[in-house]
């Protein structure tokens, strides 16, 4: 039976309540690191090796016994006798002794005996084979240690972390051409309404529209990691709406429905949804301004969202709630972006719900000032202008100018 209409729950309760329902467990794929970037790691990945694996120079010029350059200065230079340079690619084959050095170049291996490197510029050359060092140095300095960076069986990437071009980088510094990430969840993406039309129609008739939340919602779900699926727009009817529903959430793993604004659609959602398996409607209502006449459900382990039809209230429910279930399908370490900013006008607000306002970052000298954009909710371009959305709290009777306030950025 669905839950009474308008029996509303704050956000976090209510994404509780859907995440209640879903599997916890997250599956795994194993793909190349190379096709990898913004996929999300099913698992911790250890160092196969140390790195570097050998030490390592990080500058060009001689690597020295550190103790025989001790008090090594212009007016004081210590003498050293050159005895070959390292190759780079390949291990020295020479091993200092006392008052030896060798020619070593930027990523070179130093040869045995040596504890430091001179940089080129600390040195001058004397004669053939000798050289002055003007400058101490000290044990270790200018060289990388084996497993300075990476340590042999270290932990180098977390499971749960989206994987940026560094980590790439870092991964294929340690040979790690193979990497175990969470599958991308496949979104089916519904539009419903007989006034709506595709954004392709030629014309746009009297009382129609074209559809926007296939297209908005289809990049929050990409961008939060997932696949967006679009199944065109169904009519207000219950049968067609119907089926359409279930061969898309058949074929996907999660379903999202942009609803129509009156009650009776609203109804015929939540209908059509308690048909598509169990447990069916979990939220029908959230304490939010935009978006309050939302459907979150779970049917068959599977997330179902019902979305206002304005396109405003559709992506900020969307980005509260749609956004951070493809997160955890993907066991994601939820990172909400956001900034603390000091508001430019007042905001009125009601207690026992939370809003959002659209708002553009602005700097003025040296600080971040939040303009809200003010907009009815079927109006897209109040968040077209906007670089994020101010959240005021759940009890908070409105936000006056002056005060800080946390930007979720887009």
């Amino acid at each position: 039976m669905p839950k009474e209409f308008f029996n509303v729950l704050p956000p976090d309760p209510a994404l509780a309540e859907v995440f209640k329902h879903l599997p916890a467990a997250v599956q795994a794929e194993v793909i190349p690191t190379v096709e990898a970037l913004d996929r999300v790691t099913a698992g911790p990945v250890p160092s196969p090796s140390a790195l570097p694996a050998f030490p390592r120079s990080t500058m060009d010029g001689y690597a020295v016994r550190a103790q025989d350059t001790f008090g090594a200065s212009a007016t004081l230079p210590a003498y050293l006798n050159v005895i070959g340079e390292v190759p780079m690619g390949r291990a020295p084959t020479l091993t200092l002794s006392t008052g030896a050095a060798a020619i070593v170049h930027t990523g070179g291996m130093i040869p045995d005996g040596a504890d430091a490197v001179v940089m080129i510029e600390h040195t001058q050359a004397t004669r053939e084979n000798e050289i002055e060092v003007v400058k101490a140095v000290a044990v270790g300095e200018n060289v990388l240690r084996v497993g300075e960076d990476v340590a042999e069986g270290a932990t180098v990437i977390e499971g749960g972390v989206r994987l940026r071009p560094q980590d790439l980088g870092g991964l294929m510094a340690l040979g790690i051409t193979s990497v175990a990430v969470a599958p991308r969840p496949r979104f089916g993406i519904l539009a419903t309404g007989d006034e709506v039309v595709s954004p392709e129609s030629a014309g746009v008739g009297p009382g129609q529209i074209r559809d926007i939340n296939s297209y908005s919602v289809s990049g929050l779900v990409e961008r939060a990691g997932g696949i967006p699926v679009r199944y065109g727009i169904a009519p207000d009817k219950f049968e067609s709406l119907l089926a359409i529903s279930s061969r898309a959430l058949s074929e996907s793993d999660g379903l999202i429905l942009s609803a129509g604004s009156s009650v009776s659609v609203r109804d015929m959602t939540g209908d059509v949804i308690n048909r598509l398996g169990t447990p069916g409607v979990l939220v029908h209502g959230v304490a939010v301004k935009p978006g309050k006449p939302s459907l979150l459900a779970v049917c068959g382990g599977k997330p179902v969202f019902g979305l206002p039809g304005n396109p405003v209230s559709a992506l900020v429910i969307a980005e509260l709630f749609v956004k951070p279930t493809i997160e955890r399908m993907q066991g994601l370490k939820t990172v909400v972006r956001h900034i603390r900013a000091k508001l430019t006008r007042n905001i009125a607000s009601e207690a026992g719900r939370e809003d959002y306002v659209p708002a553009k970052l602005i700097d003025r000298d040296g600080e971040t000032f939040a303009e809200p954009v003010f907009g009815k909710s079927n109006l897209i371009f109040t968040l077209i202008r906007a670089d994020g959305i101010i959240h005021i709290p759940l009890n908070a009777n409105g936000l006056s100018a002056g005060e800080m306030v946390e930007v979720r950025l887009f």
